[in-house]
């Protein structure tokens, strides 16, 4: 399947790249991931490797934002071929998910850093991967149907600037899912480590996305009923913000691995979601969102 859009060249090469099927043909070389500048953020291979090692794949709430992810695809993007975009694949599991729900769509796979990109093209070399910059986002106009940005922003200094991106790369009525971490006022070291700007209220990242030219639609929160709970160990966290670096990682670790592969978790999240759009909830764990290239 030819790639769908077109390509600029890399800073290394004038070459404009092609998508073989097995990885980008840039000039004589073929990249398995192909590279754009990016900023320093701060953000690294291994604070991605940190976050995975400690979650895995089934930890409860990772697994509520995909199947969310994929329920809002299926509600607004289309029949046909569309071209679906995951920024922030990571490791890949969402990615994998979509490709299997949407198997005539054109799949896209991006992210900030390139490790976690390179080992899922060893595994996956038949899938494209981009490593890009949203904020500098070298991609065109109007050249995604749908995408998707599970706990992005909150990562982005000027999250604006990078929303305003992900409105110009989305064609007329393509759409975004969109989540991020709710509640500002329990910002603690989790947040810290894993180095978030910010959390979001839902009015917030409401108004983000107006201002940058979108419609919203589904705005709601997961995590609704176990939110007391959260809240209350978000809170507790707050007073180790002042503890050394590799304490304060120690307790980050503990509190993810917690409760990972946990059913009794999982069953509760899959009760909540069958009310989560009849109901919009007004607080949980993370915001989430559709928002429209009117």
């Amino acid at each position: 399947m030819p790639f769908p859009f077109q390509l600029p060249p890399v800073p290394s090469s004038l070459e404009v790249p092609a998508w073989t099927g097995q990885g980008f043909r840039v000039g004589e070389k073929l990249e398995s991931v192909l590279s754009y500048a990016i900023n320093d953020s701060g953000w690294t291979d291994e604070l991605t490797d940190f976050h995975e090692t400690s979650a895995g794949e089934f930890h409860y709430i990772d697994i509520a934002s995909r199947r969310n992810a994929l329920s809002r695809l299926r509600k607004w993007v289309g029949s046909g071929h569309p071209v679906i975009m995951d920024i922030g694949c990571s490791s890949g599991f969402l990615l994998r998910d979509i490709r299997e729900a949407f198997p005539q769509a054109q799949i896209v796979g991006a992210d900030y850093v390139a490790g976690p990109l390179r080992k899922l093209a060893r595994s996956h070399p038949d899938w494209p991967l981009i490593q890009f910059d949203l904020t500098t986002c070298p991609l065109p106009d109007e050249c995604l149907d749908a995408a998707v940005l599970l706990n992005v922003f909150e990562h982005i200094g000027d999250d604006a600037l990078a929303v305003r991106q992900l409105h110009r790369m989305l064609k007329r009525g393509g759409v975004a899912v969109i989540e991020v971490p709710a509640g500002p006022e329990l910002y603690d070291v989790y947040d810290k480590q894993l180095m978030h700007f910010r959390r979001y209220e839902l009015t917030g990242l409401k108004t983000l996305l107006s201002n940058a030219g979108f419609e919203v639609h589904d705005a709601s929160h997961i995590g609704f009923i176990l939110y007391p709970a959260f809240a209350l160990t978000k809170i507790r966290n707050r007073k180790y913000l002042d503890l050394p670096d590799r304490e304060q990682r120690k307790i980050v670790e503990r509190n993810i691995s917690f409760a990972r592969e946990n059913p009794v978790m999982d069953f509760i999240m899959s009760a909540e979601a069958a009310l989560r759009y009849r109901v919009p909830f007004p607080r949980g764990i993370r915001c989430v969102a559709v928002a429209r290239k009117k």
